[in-house]
Order: structure tokens, then C-alpha cells, then sequence
């Protein structure tokens, strides 16, 4: 039986880069763009009634911001997996977009062939955060921000897990490097985002790096 397409929601305040991305998918075998939006509100209510699998959401939207727009997506439907767009001069807001629900976040000179993965990734569930270089910055934010976080319940191997997790590491990496099954792992991960009342895996992401789990970890 043949797999659904990823279906697409495409939020950008300038037409040519719509244009483009949607040829790129439109392209794509397995990829088909469901809706475009040009302001925050649009993103909204497009979310709501076509219910994409992704949405690309630009940081700068008119009317209402990416931010503010993701935060309502992720509510509203929370099915749709949130891949924000952004600059090397929008650092910041990657915190805050993560925060708002986003799975993750690319930057918008992205090569076509890494943004056509970033939408795979993201659509199967995986958080897709940046170099670590980005990974450093989101860290430094949070510690400016708040006290550490603790991790009431969270057993010693689920910490190792989310270790893992805040390093950057694939499911497939995570099971080598502590010799446990797929099934094992996913119920690992299931607990911690029962415990840490987690949307997804960028928010476990956030987590470790709220309780300092990043501190024992070298740069990858």
C-alpha cells in the first residue's frame, strides 16, 4: 500500500520564496503542499482546516509573528509538526520558538535537498535542531532565563535517554550507544514525555537542557 503524502502548509510573508518552495515540493514525489499562507493569522486558520503534516513557518510574519503563530497551531492542531524558519541574526528566537511548540527550526539559505529532509524529519516525528553552534546559543538562553530544572521521576536510564536526546542523537544512535531495543527505547521516550509533559522531542530537547543534561556532553 502506498504511503500518504507528507502534506505541506507553506507560512512566508514573501511570495517568491512561496513560489519557490512550492515548486521544490511540488516536485518532490511523496510531498504536496496543502495550503500557503502570507500572514500569522492566515498560518492559523489554514492550519486548523487543511491539517498539514508541516508547516514551514518564517519567524517575521505580518499581522501575527511566527512565534505567536506556532503557539496557536500547536493548540489548535496539534497534529501539525512546526519547522520554523529563520536567520542567522534571528539566534534568539529559537528558544522561544521551541518553547511555542516548534519541532525544530532551519535556517532560510537552506539547500534545497537539506530543507526537502528537514520536512522528512520533522514529519516522522524527529526533532530537527541545528548545528552546535545554535545548540549552545538555545543553552545559554535558557540559563539566563531560569533556574535549573528538575527531574522528579525520571528514572537513571530515562536520564541517560534524554542525555541522548539533548545531545542531538538519532533514536538508532541512542540504541548503540546504550544497547537497548527500538521497542525499549520508544518506551522510554514515551515516559519522558509523560513525566516531562512534553509535546514532542524538541521539548524533551529543552528539557535536558533546562536540567543541564548538555553540561556532561562534548560538542558533536
Amino acid at each position: 500500500m502506498t504511503a500518504s503524502p507528507v502534506r505541506v502548509l507553506l507560512a512566508d510573508d514573501e511570495p517568491l520564496f512561496r513560489d519557490t518552495v512550492r515548486d521544490l515540493i511540488s516536485a518532490t514525489p511523496g510531498l504536496i503542499v496543502v495550503g500557503e499562507a502570507g500572514t500569522g493569522r492566515e498560518a492559523v486558520a489554514l492550519a486548523t482546516t487543511r491539517r498539514p503534516d508541516v508547516v514551514l513557518m518564517d519567524v517575521r510574519m505580518p499581522d501575527l509573528d511566527g512565534i505567536a503563530a506556532t503557539e496557536r497551531i500547536t493548540t489548535s492542531a496539534p497534529s501539525a509538526q512546526v519547522l520554523v524558519l529563520t536567520t542567522f541574526d534571528l539566534d534568539d528566537h529559537v528558544y522561544r520558538a521551541l518553547r511555542a511548540g516548534a519541532s525544530g527550526f532551519v535556517l532560510k539559505d537552506i539547500t534545497p535537498t537539506r530543507l526537502l529532509d528537514a520536512i522528512h524529519t520533522i514529519a516522522a516525528g524527529e526533532a530537527l535542531l541545528a548545528p552546535s553552534v545554535t545548540r549552545r546559543l538555545i543553552a545559554a538562553s535558557l540559563r539566563r532565563a531560569m533556574p535549573p530544572r528538575t527531574l522528579d521521576g525520571v528514572t537513571p536510564r530515562e536520564r541517560d535517554v534524554l542525555t541522548l536526546i539533548t545531545r542531538g542523537l538519532s533514536n538508532a544512535e541512542i540504541e548503540t550507544a546504550l544497547h537497548i531495543s527500538r521497542s525499549t527505547l520508544k518506551t522510554h521516550i514515551s515516559n519522558l514525555l509523560t513525566k516531562l509533559a512534553a509535546r514532542d522531542r524538541a521539548q524533551l530537547v529543552i528539557a535536558g537542557y533546562e536540567a543541564g543534561l548538555d553540561d556532561r556532553l562534548p560538542d558533536r
